[in-house]
Order: structure tokens, then C-alpha cells, then sequence
């Protein structure tokens, strides 16, 4: 018999009101031993909050509270379930869990709410990933696609493809093991057909997993440049509050700094940088070599440049190779240098404020953020998915490939099969106990 687990599921700190989740076979009758007079909380109506309180084993009152009961299968886990609406101070939240504690109710680990759900039927791998990228989401538009997950739009698709991949399974196993039957219309190029199909169908969500690593962690974009090129001015701008120091002395930045925007509703990480120069200050080395560091895992490089000054530490195309690169000539209110004259870029003030929307429409344009590109999207895959999807497609391509060189039905029949397992995985059809610990293992405690 599963536990009967308990957990804060509010966030940390002081609050108004805070809540406690309880789920297991024992729920109410566990923690209707934590209530005034024990009265019995499996009797209270379903899924309405009851006010009462909960006590020590004295009887000394310990917070006044709603429980609201939900009878299994008819849960978030699909077990009974008690939700304890508490006054939500830190003391007194800590204070009604270890009274459940005390009651013989085990803590809960993380995501161990959520991985009951899956394991009871109540939703399948996707839904339950799309919790988390529901609660992490920074954007409207990761929010919006996390709820698309958590209805299902992600498993469902997967789950068409898994189909479909059986039914051609299905017509190979009956070839090999009825060679008297009349199937053969269904193999060769009918066959080779079907699979091009469903693999040009895993391709095409194969396409989003870039979106979906984009919506889930931002735009690497870092913001590189000499010292009082006025990088760590760009930045307070585009947030619009002072968050990195601004002065005019070189070498104020000597370490990152981090923060997000949201462009188009797509999370965009800012990463202040140490200005790069030659220096023998070892602390400021360390800070350049951070800078160096940063700009080779950055999806975009915000190359600023100060446009009143010659040119000197430009990036150099071995540098910002693979990466999207945009010159941003700064202080727009002084007199362009003739370096700058043919350089192209975005001219800006960051003393002004001048040129800061067009930078935004150019970022926008360079990473292809518009509501055409990103608008219609209800599918973002993660890594995980990506690499289920790619063992599925490199398993029907060889699958094809043994087709037209004609290896026998077989051999065909074990790559088909290797490819319904890799779908499989994507909802949790496989059951893998290694992958579910990976999985939940990055939630927050109580859900």
C-alpha cells in the first residue's frame, strides 16, 4: 500500500493564507486525528471547505483552518486527498505539518504529488512535465504553451504517431507470419510511403524544440563590448530600472550580470559583461575571461560599441559563429566617428533613451519572434522529447533503409518496433522507473 504523504504546497515566506496537501489511502483518517474533537473529515462534504481546527495531541489548538476533501479517483493523484487551507505564517504552516507528521503521515518528496497523478492515470509524462513549465513559465507565451501540454496536445500527437507507426507494424508482423496472404500491396513503395509520412510528421515537431528550449530557459543574449561602451547602461535601459552599476571609471563590471525581459512574449536573458581590454587588475582578467566564456554559449551577442570612439575589440566572425550577432553603436547624442560611418548596426542613446525601440524590432526580426513564427505554436518540445523523437526517426529511416535494400520483413519489424518504443516514452507508455526519478525529480516539493 502506498504511503500517505503530506507537504507544504505554497511557496516559501509569509503569507495570508498557506496550504498543505495530503494524499494517500490513510488522508482522512490521519488527519482527522489532527482535528478538534477528531471529527471524521472522510464524512465532510466533497470538494467544499469545512472551517475547524487542527490540534496538538494535547488538544491545545494549534491553527484554525478550511479543509477541503476530495475523495479518490476524483483527485489531482487520484488517491483521497485533504487540502489544509492554513494561516499561511511560517511557523504555524511548519507547526500543522508536523502535527500530520506526527499522525504517521510520511513527507512528501519532489514532484511526488504530480507522480502519483501520472502512475494512477489521472494524466500522461507530457501533462505532468507541463506542470513544472507551467509554474516556471516567465511569459505569456511559455504559459500558454504549457497549458496546451497539460491538456494533453503534446501526448495526444505523440500517441497519433505511435498508432500509426502499429498499424504499419501490424502489416509487417501479419507478412511474416501469413507469407500465404495476399499483403504485399501494403509493402514497397506503398510501405516506404507510410513511413515517410510518419517520420515528416516527427520532423515537424522535431522543429520545435529550439522554441521550446527558448520558452522554457529565454535567449542567451549577451552584452559584450569595451569598458564605458555603455553595456551595463543598455541593459538598465531595456529593463527599465537600475539594475547594473554605471560609471565612468573602466572595469566597474567585473562579473555577469543576469536578468530577463520578455520580447514578444518570448523570455529574453540579459547577461551583463565585463568590458574587454587589456588589464593586469586579476580580478578584472577573471572578468574577461567570463566574458569570452559567456559569449560561446550565447544564442544572441548585443555587440555595443561606443559610436563617439574609434573601433578596436570588435568580435570577429570566428566568434560569433552559429550565433546571432547585432552591432549596436551607442551615444547617438555625440558626433558619429568616422569608424562607424558604414558600419550598419542600430544606432541608440542610452543617455537619451533614442533608437531603444528599434533595437527591440531588430532583436525581434533577428530571432524570428514575430506572431508568424511563434503566434500559432501549440507544441514546444524538451529535450527529452527531442531525443525520443530522434531515436524514433533514425529507427524508421532504417526501417526504409532496409526496405529498399530488401534485408527481409523482419529486420523491418525490429526497427518499427524500436520506433513505438521511443514514441512511447514520450508519454510514458514505456514504464522506466530510472526516467520518472529524472523526471520528477526537478519539481517543487508539494506538487
Amino acid at each position: 500500500m502506498e504511503a500517505t504523504i503530506a507537504a507544504i504546497a505554497t511557496a516559501p515566506g509569509m503569507g495570508a493564507v498557506g496550504l498543505i496537501r495530503v494524499s494517500g489511502p490513510e488522508t482522512f483518517s490521519r488527519v482527522s486525528q489532527c482535528l478538534l474533537g477528531q471529527k471524521d473529515c472522510a464524512a465532510f462534504a466533497e470538494r467544499k471547505a469545512v472551517l475547524t481546527k487542527v490540534t496538538e495531541a494535547s488538544g491545545e489548538v494549534i491553527d484554525e483552518v478550511l479543509i477541503t476533501c476530495f475523495h479518490g479517483p476524483r483527485s489531482y493523484t487520484g488517491e483521497d486527498t485533504a487540502e489544509l487551507a492554513c494561516h499561511g505564517g511560517v511557523l504555524v504552516m511548519r507547526r500543522v505539518l508536523q502535527r500530520l507528521f506526527e499522525s504517521g503521515i510520511l513527507p512528501a518528496g519532489a514532484g511526488e504529488f504530480s507522480k502519483r497523478a501520472f502512475l494512477n492515470g489521472k494524466m500522461d509524462l507530457t501533462q505532468a512535465e507541463a506542470v513544472m513549465d507551467l509554474i516556471s513559465a516567465q511569459t505569456d507565451l511559455a504559459m500558454r504553451a504549457a497549458h496546451e501540454q497539460l491538456q494533453g496536445k503534446l501526448g495526444n500527437q505523440a500517441e497519433l504517431i505511435r498508432q500509426e507507426v502499429l498499424g504499419i507494424a501490424a502489416h509487417v508482423e501479419a507478412y511474416i507470419d501469413f507469407p500465404e496472404e495476399d499483403i504485399d500491396t501494403d509493402t514497397g513503395a506503398a510501405l516506404s510511403k507510410r513511413l515517410q509520412s510518419v517520420a515528416s510528421q516527427i520532423s515537424k515537431l522535431l522543429h520545435t524544440a529550439e522554441q521550446g528550449r527558448i520558452l522554457r530557459e529565454g535567449v542567451r543574449t549577451v552584452i559584450y563590448g569595451s569598458p564605458n561602451a555603455g553595456k551595463s547602461s543598455l541593459l538598465n535601459e531595456l529593463l527599465g530600472f537600475e539594475r547594473a552599476i554605471v560609471s565612468d571609471i573602466e572595469g566597474t563590471t567585473r562579473d555577469t550580470v543576469e536578468e530577463v525581459i520578455n520580447l514578444q512574449g518570448i523570455p529574453v536573458r540579459l547577461i551583463d559583461t565585463a568590458g574587454m581590454r587589456e588589464t593586469a587588475d586579476v580580478i578584472e582578467q577573471q572578468g574577461v575571461s567570463r566574458t569570452q566564456a559567456q559569449v560561446k554559449t550565447a544564442d544572441l551577442v548585443l555587440e555595443v560599441v561606443d559610436g563617439s570612439q574609434p573601433r578596436n575589440h570588435l568580435l570577429t566572425e570566428q566568434d560569433i559563429e552559429g550565433r546571432h550577432h547585432l552591432l549596436v553603436v551607442n551615444k547617438s547624442d555625440l558626433e558619429l566617428h568616422a569608424d562607424w560611418q558604414d558600419a550598419g548596426g542600430v544606432r541608440i542613446s542610452c543617455t537619451r533613451g533614442d533608437g531603444l525601440d528599434a533595437l527591440i524590432a531588430k532583436i525581434t526580426e533577428e530571432l524570428s519572434m514575430g506572431a508568424a513564427e511563434w503566434g500559432g505554436h501549440a507544441v514546444a518540445i524538451n529535450a527529452r522529447h527531442q531525443a525520443c523523437l530522434k531515436r524514433a526517426k533514425a529507427a524508421l529511416e532504417a526501417a526504409e533503409q532496409t526496405l529498399l535494400t530488401g534485408a527481409g520483413a523482419e529486420f523491418i519489424s525490429v526497427d518499427l518496433r524500436e520506433a513505438m518504443e521511443a514514441i512511447g516514452e514520450i508519454a510514458g507508455r514505456i514504464d522506466t522507473e530510472e526516467l520518472l526519478g529524472e523526471i520528477f525529480s526537478s519539481f517543487c516539493i508539494g506538487k
